[in-house]
């Protein structure tokens, strides 16, 4: 016998290294697999900072799972696309991350209409949808059965009411004017002030909306002062609520703005000016003043990971964070309850969640099949910047 009929075959030795990888990863190549998180949302133009906030909680929370053992013993992988506040991008974003990444959920980012947009291919396609910012009622609030559509922020029917018991109380408030952007949300809004008010029996100065572009709102402004508006319910991202205010130093009209958390979305102070800093508006978390356990490790940890945060201050806008973190980690126990990466399956671990002690709160079954929505209005902060941070109303940054 040759000496050679000993030596392994090509197709020998390529067969002992895939066994050798196989029992590396546990018995079997696919224990290694990641489980696929999607997000889409603004990563360019005047939010990206928030579509990077986003990330950066979903990130942490991500990172977090995966040192614990990942999720039904596989890694978690955040892959991102960009919808450039676009709601045809956005669709096809999310397509791209449900068909090609064969995501288990998709995080829908900034915009109203942008998640509006994307809702109905969820629920068609029976992927779950989790909501991190997009406040329009609607979208959690659409009218299918099954909903595949979660949601860990702020919903603008439980805002609106929030900003008129506000302006009531800080402004004492008898006439507001409204002005909204002129696109889902300002409707979704505008619905939720309209219900909010005609319940407290305030009828309103006006209603007056802008285009997200415009740079111009003396005219719409104009008319709601000369009908008697004490305060102003600002509805809009952070461009065109930037031009609101820059219009009313235009006129010199000084009367209190109570918005949506629209500035909050990027370079607010910088668009507005000085008076951006009269804005109160609304948030879900502050990471300023004492802070939970879970509150002081994800400060730590975005310390640790992001070289350009020092601490609470460069955390912005928190919401975009906070929301992220939580929404990501109930989204994994919705499929650890699950134990399948299967839609359906994972909506209705969502149902089977527990007690989690999250960054917004501790949350106790925060969904059901009547109740996707996991942040209440008792969850609210109203902020507004000072010295371009956002911090609550009351508490200074020192």
């Amino acid at each position: 016998m040759s000496l050679f009929s000993f030596a392994p075959t090509r197709r020998g030795a390529l067969a002992a290294a895939a066994a050798l990888a196989a029992a590396s990863f546990g018995g079997t190549a696919l224990a290694a697999e990641p489980i696929k998180f999607g997000l889409v949302t603004a990563l360019s133009g005047q939010s990206a900072l928030a579509g990077e906030a986003i990330t950066r909680g979903m990130q942490i929370a991500i990172d977090e799972i995966n040192a614990k053992g990942g999720v039904l013993g596989r890694p978690v992988e955040l892959v991102r696309r960009d919808d450039e506040a676009n709601p045809a991008k956005g669709v096809v974003a999310a397509r791209e991350l449900i068909y090609r990444e064969k995501v288990a959920v998709v995080f829908g980012g900034l915009d109203t209409p942008v998640s509006m947009a994307i809702v109905p291919l969820m629920n068609q396609e029976k992927v779950p949808f989790m909501g991190p910012w997009a406040a329009g009622t609607g979208i959690t609030k659409n009218g299918a059965n099954p909903n595949f559509a979660f949601r860990v922020s702020a919903v603008d029917e439980i805002v609106d009411e929030g900003m008129l018991a506000y302006a009531q109380k800080n402004f004492g408030a008898k006439k507001p004017g409204l002005i909204l952007v002129n696109n889902p949300w300002g409707e979704s809004n505008q619905k939720g002030l309209a219900a909010a008010m005609a319940a407290k029996n305030v009828t309103p100065a006006g209603i007056e909306k802008f285009e997200a572009n415009d740079v111009d709102m003396v005219p719409q402004l104009t008319r709601l002062k000369a009908n008697g508006a004490d305060v102003l319910f600002m509805v809009g991202n952070v461009g065109p609520s930037a031009q609101v205010v820059k219009s009313l130093d235009r006129m010199g009209w000084k009367v209190p703005v109570v918005s949506h958390w629209g500035p909050a979305g990027g370079r607010f102070t910088e668009l507005a000016g000085p008076s951006g800093k009269d804005v109160h508006f609304v948030q879900t978390y502050s990471f300023f003043g004492k802070q939970s356990p879970v509150g002081e490790r994800v400060i730590k940890a975005m310390v640790a990971k992001y070289p350009n945060v020092k601490g609470p201050a460069d955390i912005t806008p928190a919401v975009g964070v906070a929301n992220a973190y939580d929404g990501t980690h109930l989204a994994a126990l919705a499929i650890a309850a699950a134990g399948s990466t299967d839609g359906d399956a994972v909506r209705q671990g969502f149902y089977k969640i527990g007690k989690y002690e999250g960054l917004i709160k501790t949350y106790d079954k925060p969904f059901s099949a009547a109740q996707h929505d996991a942040v209440l209005s008792s969850d609210y902060v109203w902020a507004q910047f000072i010295d371009n941070r956002i911090v609550p109303v009351g508490m200074t940054t020192n």
